[in-house]
C-alpha cells in the first residue's frame, strides 16, 4: 500500500509539472515518418479495438485534443509489434489524444533518436516498448528534465527512475505456463521418463526474455534435476540459449544443429521449450527437415498467424494467448489516469526491479492455445477472422 501510495503522489506530481509546463503546446510538429513495412507484412488480428468492457475511463475534463502520446515501438518485422502499434493509436485517438506512433526497425540508435524527437517536439506523454532495455537511460533522463511520464510497454526500462509505470503480461508465468504444458503432456509426475529436452529462448537485450526462461526452467527444473527430464546438448543456461533478435532462421540452424550432433543416431527429442513464436517456426522448421523420429513437443508464444498451421496440424503444439487489445486499453487508462491527476491502477509492486527502482506495474493475464482451444480463444473473441485462418491453410468447420 505504501508504494502504491507514493506512485499516486508521483503521478499526480508529475501530471500537475506537466499541465503547467506543456499544457499551451500546439503539438503541431509533424512526426517523423515510420519505417518501412516489411514486404510481406504479417496480418494482425482482426478486431483492434479493445473490448468494451476494457475500455478506458475518460480523464476528467481535460482537453484531450491538446495531448500528444508519443508510442516507440521496437519493429514491424515481427507481428506481435505491429498489431501493438495498431491498438494502441486506434484506442488512443478513441480516447480523443493525438498519437506519435514510430517503429525503429529493430536499431536502437533509431529507437533513441525518435525518442529524442518525440521530446522536441513536445509530446506529452511516452509509451516505450523498448528495443533494449538497458539503452535508454540518457535520452529518458531528457524526458525526466521535461516533465514528460514514461510508460514501459510490455518490456521493462531497466537503469533509470525515469520510468513512471509498467504495462506487460504476467512474463513469468507465461514461462511458467510454457514449462507446464511440457509436465502434463509427458505426464511427468508418474512417467519414468528419461525424456529429452531443448530449450531456445529469446533475445538477450529483451528483459521478458529472461523471465520467460526463467519461469519454464524453474517449473521443468525439479524434473531435470530428478533425471526424468535430460538436455542432451547440455545448453542449460539463458545465455546458450538466447536467440538474438527472435530471428526464426538464426533459432532453426541452431536446432538443426542440436539435432545433427545430438538426435541423428535415433535419439528420440520430446519436447522444445521455445519462448516465443518465431522461435517456434524456426524449431519446427528444423525438426521437419532435420529430424526422423516422432514430432516432440514444441511451445510458443503470441498466436502468430504464421504458426496457427502448424498449431492445428499439431507440429507446434501450443502457444501463450496474449490478448494485446486487452494490454493496449490498460496501457490507456493509465495514460487517462496520468493525464487526469488520478490514480493509476496497479496489481504489482515487487516484481520488476529495473536497476534503480521496482517500477509499479500492471500485469494482464495469459493463457495457452492449442489445437483443442483455439478456435474458442482465437476465433470466438474475433482474434482473427476465419477467413485470415483460410489464408494461412487452416480449414476452419
Amino acid at each position: 500500500m505504501k508504494r502504491k501510495l507514493i506512485s499516486a503522489l508521483l503521478c499526480a506530481a508529475m501530471t500537475a509539472s506537466l499541465l503547467v509546463g506543456c499544457g499551451s503546446s500546439s503539438n503541431e510538429t509533424a512526426a517523423p515518418a515510420d519505417d518501412a513495412a516489411p514486404a510481406t507484412e504479417a496480418e494482425a488480428p482482426a478486431d483492434d479495438a479493445a473490448p468494451a468492457d476494457d475500455a478506458a475511463a475518460p480523464a476528467g475534463d481535460i482537453d484531450k485534443s491538446g495531448i500528444t502520446i508519443g508510442v516507440a515501438m521496437p519493429t514491424k518485422d515481427l507481428q506481435r509489434w505491429n498489431q501493438d502499434g495498431d491498438n494502441m493509436k486506434s484506442q488512443l485517438e478513441a480516447a480523443g489524444y493525438q498519437v506519435d506512433l514510430q517503429y525503429a526497425s529493430n536499431d536502437v540508435a533509431t529507437q533513441v533518436s525518435q525518442i529524442e524527437n518525440m521530446i522536441s517536439n513536445g509530446d506529452n506523454l511516452l509509451v516505450i516498448a523498448s528495443i533494449d532495455g538497458s539503452a535508454l537511460g540518457s535520452v529518458l533522463e531528457q524526458a525526466k528534465a521535461a516533465n514528460i511520464p514514461v510508460i514501459a510497454y510490455d518490456r521493462l526500462i531497466k537503469n533509470t527512475d525515469a520510468c513512471s509505470y509498467y504495462c506487460s503480461f504476467d512474463n513469468y508465468k507465461v514461462g511458467v505456463t510454457q514449462g507446464q504444458y511440457v509436465v502434463d503432456t509427458l505426464d511427468l509426475e508418474n512417467a519414468e521418463g528419461p525424456f529429452n529436452i531443448e530449450f531456445c529462448a529469446g533475445d538477450p537485450g529483451d528483459n521478458n526474455a529472461i523471465l520467460f526462461f526463467d519461469g519454464a526452467m524453474d517449473t521443468l527444473k525439479p524434473y531435470i534435476d530428478a533425471g526424468k527430464l535430460v538436455i542432451k546438448s547440455g545448453q542449460d543456461e539463458f545465455a546458450d540459449v538466447a536467440t538474438a533478435g527472435w530471428s526464426t532462421e538464426t533459432c532453426q540452424s541452431r536446432v538443426q544443429t542440436i539435432i545433427s550432433s545430438y538426435y541423428a543416431d535415433g535419439t528420440k527429442l520430446d519436447a522444445v521449450v521455445c519462448s516465443n513464436d518465431s522461435t517456434a517456426l524456426g524449431a519446427c522448421n528444423a525438426i521437419d527437415s532435420d529430424y526422423s523420429g516422432d514430432q516432440p513437443i514444441v511451445t510458443g508464444q503470441d498466436c502468430d498467424i504464421a504458426n496457427i498451421a502448424n498449431l492445428v496440424s499439431g507440429k507446434q503444439s501450443m502457444s501463450i494467448y496474449k490478448d494485446t487489445r486487452e494490454l493496449a486499453a490498460k496501457c490507456v487508462a493509465m495514460v487517462d489516469s496520468l493525464m487526469s491527476g488520478s490514480e493509476c491502477e496497479i496489481n504489482d509492486t515487487e516484481t520488476y526491479d529495473n536497476g534503480v527502482m521496482v517500477v509499479p506495474s500492471y500485469l494482464c493475464e495469459v493463457a495457452f492455445a492449442d489445437k483443442n482451444n483455439y478456435k474458442e480463444l482465437l476465433l470466438d473473441t474475433g482474434y482473427y477472422t476465419k477467413e485470415q485462418l483460410e489464408e494461412v491453410g487452416v480449414t476452419v468447420e
